[in-house]
């Protein structure tokens, strides 16, 4: 999804998908970059998945990103990559963090049991991006993403976060006259950063950022569950029922990132795009697209 976006800012960068070669085997990994010699790698590939998915997959989670983000950090080491900015997640921080989170709260607790193994792997991709900037030298860099949204996002109802699977149910309850059925109350706050915007705000970190500490990055406005689906159903013109599963997992009821960095570095939280406009653009593109999205066709 980020990638994507990436795409249509860089286009002339090389872009690769597990089609590619597999990351969780270190010589496909050192193949890769052995062959095409990138002097700057932004790092996104990983195992991911909404609250669901996460609960459900604790240990392939945990041993498909430990591989992946080793092997990316090490191939890149190998060759001698000038720079690397690999994302992170703020699912990182503690469970028992102070609000807003900021960046030297990461390892002082658990994180979330929702999704304990997952953020553990990215905690370790900024344990290994500093080890190596002390042994090495490299410029390894790593930056804290919020809830990011967009085209081309995982659509699949079994795994995929929040926003695309308010989409997809919506969408198809006015389509097909299904049922649509939300888990939690609809209450918990969400931070949401349109992938365009987050694509934006990575290049302008790989040239503006070369700390060895984690950045948060993303719109800090919060929104709840229920703002989303509301503003998705008045996208889709629907007006039916929403049944709200209390039942089903919500995650935590908040958490709010400090983007005070970022900001001291020169970015302009108001150039972030309106939510419902960037939610209208993603609705529009689903439904051109429905039938050959990821996790639907």
């Amino acid at each position: 999804m980020i990638g994507s976006a990436l795409k249509d800012l860089i286009p002339d960068a090389i872009f690769l998908s597990s089609r590619d070669g597999d990351l969780r085997k270190q010589e496909e990994a050192n193949r890769i970059f052995q062959f095409y010699k990138p002097d700057a790698v932004i790092h996104l590939a990983a195992r991911v998945g909404g609250v669901k998915a996460n609960m459900q997959n604790m240990g392939s989670f945990c041993y498909d990103n430990i591989l992946i983000n080793t092997n990316v950090i090490e191939a890149s080491y190998k060759a001698k990559v000038n720079k690397l900015l690999s994302t992170l997640s703020t699912c990182v921080y503690p469970d028992t963090a102070s609000y807003p989170l900021t960046e030297e709260q990461i390892h002082n607790g658990v994180p979330h049991h929702s999704n304990y193994a997952y953020a553990y792997t990215k905690r370790m991709v900024d344990v290994q991006s500093r080890a190596y900037r002390e042994q090495y030298g490299c410029n390894f860099v790593t930056v804290i993403p919020n809830n990011t949204f967009g085209m081309h996002d995982n659509f699949d109802l079994e795994d995929c976060h929040v926003i695309p699977a308010m989409i997809r149910k919506v969408y198809e309850a006015k389509k097909f006259n299904k049922k649509i059925v939300l888990w939690g109350d609809g209450t918990p706050l969400r931070e949401f950063t349109y992938s365009v915007d987050m694509a934006k705000i990575i290049l302008f970190l790989l040239e503006k950022y070369n700390s060895p500490h984690p950045i948060n990055i993303g719109n800090t406005k919060e929104f709840s569950i229920k703002q989303i689906s509301d503003l998705i159903c008045k996208i889709y013109n629907y007006d039916g029922n929403i049944e709200w599963d209390i039942s089903g997992p919500q995650g935590q009821f908040r958490k709010p990132s400090s983007d005070e960095k970022v900001i001291k570095l020169g970015w302009n939280s108001d150039d972030y795009t309106q939510i419902e406009e960037s939610l209208q653009n993603v609705c529009d593109w689903f439904q051109e697209n429905y039938h050959k999205a990821r996790g639907v066709g």
